[in-house]
C-alpha cells in the first residue's frame, strides 16, 4: 500500500462538478489500494473575492485580519469535498491547517512552515480514513492563524508528503505539466516530460506560476517524488527530479517571465562597507523581497544602489526607505514602474559559455532595451519594458529552439 499526497488547485475545485471530478480521482487512487491525503485550494476565484471584500472596507487591511479572512476559502473546499466522498460511501475527514498540525513562523500573509505534527494526520490514516487538508494555511506556536502566500497550497502538499514520507506527491492543476514557457502566451510552448529540481526552482522563483518556489525547495531537500499533471484529462505529467534525463540535451530548458516589476534606485548613499548591509537588512526586516541588485559607484564617497521589487510593494518600500533615511543617509530615491522580467533557465548553461550573449543579441536584434541583468549558473534574467515582454519571450523561445522539442514519454 502506497501513501499518496494529491493536491488540487483552485481551478480544479472551481465548482461542484469539478469537486465531484476530484472526488472521482481520489476514489480511483483509494480503489487502487493506496492511502490518500488530499490538499485543496480555495474554490476558483474565491480568494480574489475575499480580498475584494476587505478592500471594500479599507485600502490597508491588517495582515493578521487578512489571514483570518483568507483562510476561510480553503475551509469551504475541504468540507464540500469531504461531503462528496462521504456521499459515495468513503470514510473521510477534513482538517484545517492547524488541525493537521502545520506550524508556521509568526509572519502573517507569507509565513514559512517550521514544523509538522504528523501524528494528527497519521492517527486518521491508521483508521482507514481519507484525509483532506486545507492548503495555504497554518498556525503559529502561540495559536495565531497564518497563510503561506499565493500558491501556498503547493507548499502544504509537498511539506505533508515530506513529513509523512509519502511514496509520491501529485500536483493536479489546469495544465498537463510543466511547459517550456506559458502556453497561454506562446502557442509553440512544449510540455517537458521531466525537469530538475534546480531548474524548476529557478523557473518558479522567476515567475512560472505552475509551482510555488517553497514547494520545490521542500521537494528537493527531502527528495519528494513530485509530478505536475492535469486534473481535467488523463495524461502523463512532468516529473520533477534530481536530474532531468528524458528530453534531448537542452542548454535552455525553459523561459519564465513576470510583469509588474519596479526598479528602485537609492542615490547618493555613503560608499562604505556598511552601506549595502544597512540597506538590505532594513528591507529584509520589513519583509520586502528584493530581486536584481546593481551597484554603481560614483566616486570614493558616494554610490547608487538599484534593485527590483514587485510593484505591489512599491508604496511599502518607499515608506520603509523614507522612514530610515537618517540611518541609510541617501540623497534621493528614484523609481521606474511598467517593467517586466524575462529569464532563461537551463542546467546546460553550466557547460555552454556564451548563452547570455546569444540572449542579449536576440533581444537587441528586435529592438528591446535591457535595463537590468542578473545571472546564476543556470539562469539569465533581464528587466525590460513591460510592453515588450511578450515579444521578448516569443523571440527567445524560438532562438533557443524550444519550439522544436519532441516530447518523449517515460
Amino acid at each position: 500500500m502506497a501513501l499518496v499526497v494529491q493536491k488540487f488547485g483552485g481551478t480544479s475545485v472551481g465548482n461542484i462538478e469539478r469537486i465531484k471530478n476530484v472526488a472521482n480521482r481520489v476514489i480511483n487512487t483509494v480503489e487502487n489500494g493506496d492511502q490518500v491525503v488530499v490538499v485543496v485550494s480555495a474554490m476558483g476565484k474565491s480568494t480574489d473575492e475575499l480580498v475584494a471584500l476587505a478592500k471594500g472596507v479599507t485600502e490597508k487591511p491588517s495582515k493578521r485580519e487578512m489571514d483570518m479572512l483568507l483562510s476561510t476559502g480553503e475551509q469551504v473546499t475541504i468540507s464540500i469535498l469531504a461531503m462528496a466522498l462521504q456521499e459515495r460511501g468513503y470514510d473521510t475527514v477534513s482538517l484545517t491547517g492547524w488541525q493537521a498540525g502545520i506550524i508556521t513562523e509568526a509572519c502573517h500573509s507569507n509565513a514559512r512552515i517550521v514544523n509538522f505534527e504528523k501524528e494528527k494526520i497519521t492517527n486518521y490514516l491508521t483508521t482507514g480514513k481519507i484525509v483532506i487538508v486545507a492548503g495555504f494555511q497554518g498556525v503559529t506556536e502561540s495559536g495565531e492563524i497564518t497563510t503561506l502566500g499565493r500558491g501556498g497550497s503547493d507548499t502544504t502538499a509537498v511539506a505533508l508528503a515530506a513529513g509523512l514520507k509519502a511514496d509520491r506527491c501529485d500536483i493536479f492543476t489546469d495544465v498537463t505539466g510543466v511547459f517550456t514557457t506559458d502556453p497561454r502566451v506562446v502557442k509553440e510552448a512544449r510540455k517537458l516530460s521531466s525537469i530538475s529540481y534546480d531548474e524548476m526552482l529557478e523557473l518558479a522563483n522567476l515567475g512560472a506560476g505552475v509551482l510555488h518556489p517553497r514547494a520545490v525547495e521542500f521537494a528537493k531537500n527531502f527528495q519528494v517524488k513530485l509530478t505536475v499533471r492535469s486534473s481535467m484529462v488523463e495524461e502523463e505529467g512532468t516529473m520533477i527530479e534530481e536530474e532531468a534525463s528524458v528530453e534531448e540535451n537542452l542548454v535552455v530548458r525553459g523561459l519564465a517571465f513576470e510583469s509588474n516589476v519596479t526598479k528602485i534606485s537609492v542615490c547618493g548613499m555613503p560608499n562604505n562597507i556598511s552601506g549595502l548591509s544597512n540597506l538590505f537588512t532594513t528591507l529584509a526586516a520589513n519583509n520586502i523581497n528584493v530581486d536584481i541588485i546593481i551597484q554603481n559607484v560614483i566616486d570614493s564617497e558616494n554610490t547608487n544602489i538599484s534593485f527590483s521589487i514587485n510593484s505591489e510593494k512599491l508604496t511599502e518600500t518607499l515608506e520603509v526607505l523614507e522612514g530610515n533615511r537618517s540611518v541609510l543617509l541617501y540623497e534621493e530615491i528614484q523609481h521606474e514602474t511598467g517593467l517586466a522580467k524575462v529569464s532563461i533557465v537551463g542546467s546546460g548553461m553550466i557547460s555552454n559559455p556564451g548563452v547570455a550573449g546569444i540572449m542579449f543579441k536576440s533581444l537587441s536584434d528586435v529592438g528591446i532595451l535591457i535595463k537590468m541583468v542578473s545571472t546564476s549558473e543556470i539562469k539569465v534574467s533581464t528587466v525590460i519594458d513591460q510592453n515588450e515582454m511578450v515579444k521578448a519571450v516569443e523571440t527567445l523561445h524560438k532562438e533557443f529552439k524550444l519550439d522544436e522539442i519532441k516530447v518523449l514519454q517515460r
